[in-house]
């Protein structure tokens, strides 16, 4: 605390992301980070834009990507929307249209920059509660709010709602706007995009940094109505014209056009998924039905903390969302290579079949 901190600074609980420690020989399944690299193409295209042109300021409005993303969803150029990250797009979106007279509406286990955003901003909001299989219910939200957030696939759980969801959601809702959050959609999930050119209402927010392997990179977008295209731009140029460097720009159009990589990369980590859920199953644990790049598992036997630092110890890193009341009992665990989840795998079962185990 300090005396020459805005009184608001004080209330803040910052988001904590994932850790990123330096460790040798580490199997890294904390952050839900891509296992294998990025397209070549965009590799080669971030090191052809890291030129003398680098003392030229990047474009401000992003053109060539945005028009690579319209083409892309089969929208306009209007329709499109870049930042730095989803979670720069995502606070740009809460600021442009939350509104504080009522709350803001989001599920009690999602997504944890929601809140912050919310505190930062000075707006109200409700946890609406998942059912307890963990599913989202969009007859919760229902009656005045001051808008909505919605990840989907949900994060934390990795659960999907259905396109005729999201629709009656948004029917329901026609006067607030609706963000579907898609970081982990090409993963198994259905797109609302299809959805924009009939809700005006209806943001959706994607990112580079899961299905396309550049998390590095700090690109996101958002995809919606003309009219909600044109506030984000207002709040983003009255914070920062340039949020993309060139580099960024160029990498993410490069990737974006390699389809045949991309295709073949998320079907590998979604066989991966597949692939170690009933290895998981068979050592006890239980695992919610996931199309994201990530499950969330929990053993009934023994906790979750206890498991977190023993796979630690092995050089295993996943992540233990503790803050979160609901799920304080599970693990989050990234879809690795492989021979990541083989390593877990064996380190799991050596470590379940240690008699000295605490249990919960």
């Amino acid at each position: 605390m300090s005396r020459l901190w805005n009184p608001s600074i004080h209330k803040l609980h910052p988001y904590i992301p994932g850790e990123q420690p330096h460790l040798l020989n580490l199997t890294k399944l904390n952050t839900n980070e891509s296992p294998y690299g990025p397209s070549p193409k965009a590799i080669e295209a971030i090191k052809n834009a890291a030129n003398e042109d680098l003392r030229l300021y990047p474009d401000p409005t992003a053109r060539k990507l945005c028009e690579v993303i319209a083409d892309k969803f089969d929208l306009k150029l209007d329709n499109v929307f870049v930042g730095n990250g989803s979670d720069e797009v995502l606070a740009h979106a809460f600021r442009a249209f939350f509104r504080s007279e009522n709350d803001i509406l989001f599920a009690d286990v999602t997504y944890g920059f929601y809140p912050v955003y919310c505190e930062l901003f000075g707006l109200s909001y409700r946890h609406i509660p998942l059912k307890e299989d963990f599913c989202l219910a969009v007859e919760d939200y229902q009656g005045p709010c001051g808008g909505i957030a919605i990840a989907n696939p949900n994060a934390n759980t990795g659960i999907a709602l259905p396109l005729d969801a999201i629709e009656q959601l948004l029917k329901s809702q026609p006067d607030c706007v609706v963000i579907i959050d898609e970081a982990y959609v090409d993963f198994g999930a259905e797109s609302a995009v299809s959805l924009i050119k009939n809700y005006d209402n209806l943001l959706v927010v994607r990112t580079f940094s899961k299905s396309s392997g550049l998390a590095g990179l700090r690109v996101g977008y958002a995809l919606g109505a003309p009219e909600l295209i044109e506030a984000l731009t207002r709040v983003k140029d009255s914070f920062n014209s340039y949020p993309l460097p060139r580099t960024s720009q160029a990498g993410a159009v490069a990737s974006l056009l390699d389809e045949e990589w991309f295709g073949k990369t998320v079907r590998h980590i979604v066989a991966t998924r597949e692939k170690l859920i009933p290895q998981l199953e068979a050592l006890g644990f239980k695992i919610l039905p996931s199309q994201a790049n990530f499950i969330l598992i929990h053993h009934p036997e023994f906790s979750a903390v206890t498991l977190h630092n023993r796979l630690r110890d092995q050089s295993i890193i996943v992540r233990h969302l503790s803050s979160v009341p609901r799920i304080q009992e599970w693990l989050r665990v990234t879809i690795g290579s492989d021979q990541d989840c083989e390593n877990l795998i064996r380190v799991l079962r050596k470590i379940l079949e240690n008699p000295s185990l605490k249990p919960v």
